[in-house]
């Protein structure tokens, strides 16, 4: 049957900070949401760039010596290789779309990393 992703409806249904879950996918893309707030690590993908839309709030995205600040309607992809930390002030919504080979939070492990199965769950 075909039906659409309604992306409120989804982030909705998202109850933890910080754990993506995976909604569709587009070739070797998957197309994830997630509600954020606080920070979760610098981290950096070696080999794929990462693309973060605000829906609700507001995401600062930390680089060394300088960030970026997005709005809701605003995305910015991470070049590959990037040292990046995402940062919620406040509650923020995103939309994220990666390689299907990204890791959460690249090679750093922290207790709030999730494995892809769990995006997937």
């Amino acid at each position: 049957m075909v039906q659409p992703i309604n992306l409120e409806a989804a982030l909705d249904s998202v109850t933890e900070h910080w754990s993506p879950k995976v909604v569709g996918r587009v070739n070797d893309q998957y197309v994830k949401v997630a509600k954020l707030l606080g920070e979760i690590a610098w981290h950096s993908h070696a080999d794929e760039d990462e693309l973060f839309q605000v829906v609700r709030g507001r995401l600062r995205i930390q680089f060394e010596g300088e960030e970026v600040v997005l709005n809701p309607g605003e995305f910015y992809v991470v070049p590959r290789g990037v040292l990046h930390n995402p940062i919620a002030d406040e509650e923020c919504w995103i939309v994220l779309i990666e390689t299907v080979t990204t890791k959460h939070t690249g090679d750093v492990e922290t207790p709030l990393s999730k494995t892809i199965d769990q995006q997937l769950a």
